[in-house]
């Protein structure tokens, strides 16, 4: 089993960057892909990008590419998020998951482990 925590949420004004991170433990990162979801009041949980477990592909909601990078560090156990240009409608919880298949997912189901979350907030 994995646990995963997420930390670097906050408040940040519409166009502004933030970065959030993902620290694993339990098991070696480097076992799973890894992936972003976020969710905003009212709404289902949305996929935003994942990360093959070398780092080598990546994949991104449409709603975020080009703004949004994911990352991993498996030495570290850590995955990251960097968030640039950031709009309102990004305001959510962010939950990092883990997935034992190969292939990343982009459907929750396809993660076996999650997160807390951490709350970013985007002022207009």
């Amino acid at each position: 089993q994995v646990q995963l925590v997420e930390s670097g949420g906050g408040l940040v004004q519409a166009g502004g960057s933030l970065r959030i991170s993902c620290a694993a433990s339990g098991r070696t990162l480097s076992n799973y892909a890894m992936g972003w979801f976020r969710q905003a009041p009212g709404k289902e949980r949305e996929f935003v990008a994942a990360v093959s477990r070398s780092g080598g592909s990546k994949y991104y909601a449409d709603s975020v590419k080009g703004r949004f990078t994911i990352s991993r560090d498996n030495a570290k156990n850590m995955v990251y998020l960097q968030m640039n240009s950031l709009k309102p409608e990004d305001t959510a919880v962010y939950y990092c998951a883990a997935n034992s298949r190969l292939v990343p997912g982009i459907r929750p189901i396809d993660y076996d482990y999650w997160g807390q979350g951490t709350q970013v907030t985007v002022s207009s």
